[in-house]
């Protein structure tokens, strides 16, 4: 088992203002591609075996900033369905659900194409995606890619630890970032988290 990179897709409108993103398909904005931009450096500098993207045009343009071009566009990358709380921040959750938390208290009912998931459902993508990044590992040499979004990549680092999806909560994760998965003594930990570049390449607030 080698190096797992997660790159979480840059800023969008969305992410820069806490409204919870799942389906809806919100472009980066150009902080959000100056931060995709900006993290080519630590990229490149490692072999890519291989590379998976969500389907959703934030996590796809970032791949491409990035300068990784052969994704595999995976729809076990795409973010948490929210339900009925896609577009809806968690302050005004939480006006209706006082103490209201995305991982131990899930989402409201949405519409039939997009009902919502519970953490445990997200956290079975999760487990398929990593069985995909397992065989990855097996036929390639180098790191595996994955480029996707924020809660469903923090879910995914839980199972990985071997913790339940609800861990997820434990590891909070900033807009264009890397984080990176490795192991130790044979036993999966993390190695790296919410890795910027330091000095001129990093984006101006």
């Amino acid at each position: 088992m080698g190096d797992l990179f997660l790159v979480r897709h840059g800023e969008t409108e969305w992410s820069r203002s806490g409204r919870h993103t799942g389906w809806t398909d919100v472009p980066l904005t150009e902080r959000g591609r100056q931060e995709a931009r900006a993290l080519v450096p630590l990229i490149r500098s490692h072999r890519i075996g291989a590379a998976f993207v969500s389907p959703a045009q934030r996590a796809r343009e970032t791949a491409e900033l990035v300068g990784v071009h052969d994704a595999r566009v995976d729809a076990d990358l795409r973010e948490w369905d929210y339900g009925g709380y896609e577009g809806v921040t968690t302050p005004e959750i939480q006006r209706t659900r006082p103490g209201w938390f995305l991982f131990t208290d899930g989402v409201a009912p949405g519409p039939p194409e997009h009902p919502g998931e519970s953490v445990e459902q997200v956290g079975e993508r999760a487990d398929r995606m990593l069985a995909k990044v397992d065989a990855a590992f097996a036929n390639t040499e180098g790191v595996v890619l994955l480029v996707a979004h924020g809660h469903f990549l923090r879910v995914l680092t839980a199972r990985r630890l071997g913790l339940p999806p609800s861990a997820g909560a434990l590891f909070q994760l900033a807009t264009g970032t890397v984080c990176r998965l490795g192991t130790e003594h044979d036993r999966p930990v993390v190695a790296g988290w919410n890795i910027r570049p330091s000095g001129p390449d990093r984006p101006s607030d």
